[in-house]
């Protein structure tokens, strides 16, 4: 088994992929911007490696690249700094190639296909971003897969749909699992009775353990689905099912987040990727499946059971 090295660790799907790399029974590395961040997630782990890094300097990034084989890249940026994906792209894969690492992984999004011309959606599916986020995802895959073809590393990107697990704050559902569980009003995007589907983060993890150690992997864009086509509106139903009380919800579609906007600068780069919420991206992962075998996937009650005791 390879030295994996987790880049920009300590989100949710980082520490997903760790908890499946460590079940394996494999040493890691996590590597992140703040090493007190990391000891308090990873710290327990003996068989994690904490190493921080500064990616705007490019000998710290190439000693954080250091002794490892493959690079699984889950790198964040602040929503409204989307123009740093590129930058940060180039300089860790120049000092990933420098350090001599072999492979690297991408955890991408659906961001770059822009409108969804079929449903579901296969890899093969064109780019054309009609957003700034979207182009700046591209030219991140881009910049990835051009030193693939070019023979200075092997790649691959994996894309995700919108997730959401326990604990996770960056999802779509959070607002609507927290009030669940412990009340309050929930804010939500909506409109909430178009179709959707959602990855359950725990079962990520695994995915991306088996896909790292798949050569065939390499070279290609995959996608890892949802557990299924549903809808927001269908999943508040089932946090009031296993709760037994109403949901106090607060909805807020494309003109309301263009209003706030106007005050919140987070609330104002929602606007353009708001086509998300009416013309959603159902990604179609057979191809991924055909590959690495079946794929276990929670379903949505269950999943909804799990994040609601937190």
């Amino acid at each position: 088994m390879s030295k994996i090295a987790l880049f920009g660790a300590a989100g949710a799907i980082g520490r997903s992929i760790a908890a499946a790399i460590s079940a394996q029974g494999q040493h890691y590395r996590v590597v992140g911007r703040s090493e007190a961040s990391l000891r308090k997630t990873f710290g327990s782990d003996p068989l994690a490696e904490i190493v921080s890094w500064n990616p705007d300097s490019p000998a710290s990034v190439e000693s954080a690249a250091h002794g490892v084989d493959t690079l699984i890249y889950l790198v964040g940026v602040n929503y409204t700094q989307f123009e740093l994906h590129p930058e940060l792209m180039r300089k860790t894969l120049a000092g990933a190639i420098r350090a001599g690492v072999k492979r690297i992984l991408l955890i991408g999004t659906v961001y770059p296909y822009g409108f969804p011309q079929t449903t579901p959606v296969r890899e093969d599916h064109p780019r054309q971003p009609h957003t700034f986020k979207g182009r700046m995802r591209k030219a991140q895959e881009d910049l990835l897969m051009q030193a693939h073809i070019e023979g200075r590393i092997q790649a691959a990107v994996l894309r995700l749909p919108d997730f959401y697990g326990p604990g996770v704050e960056a999802s779509l559902l959070h607002g609507a699992i927290k009030a669940a569980a412990q009340g309050g009003r929930a804010d939500m995007i909506g409109p909430l009775d178009r179709p959707h589907e959602f990855v359950f983060v725990p079962d990520v993890g695994p995915v991306v353990a088996r896909l790292v150690n798949t050569p065939a992997a390499f070279g290609r864009i995959w996608h890892l689905a949802g557990a299924g086509v549903t809808t927001q509106e269908a999943l508040v139903a089932e946090m009031e099912r296993q709760t037994g009380r109403k949901l106090k919800i607060r909805v807020a579609g494309k003109t309301l987040l263009r209003f706030i906007g106007m005050f919140n600068p987070l609330m104002r780069e929602l606007v353009e990727m708001h086509y998300l919420q009416t013309q959603p991206v159902i990604m179609d992962d057979s191809a991924l499946q055909q590959l690495i075998g079946p794929i276990e996937k929670t379903s949505y009650a269950e999943g909804i059971r799990l994040a609601l005791k937190g």
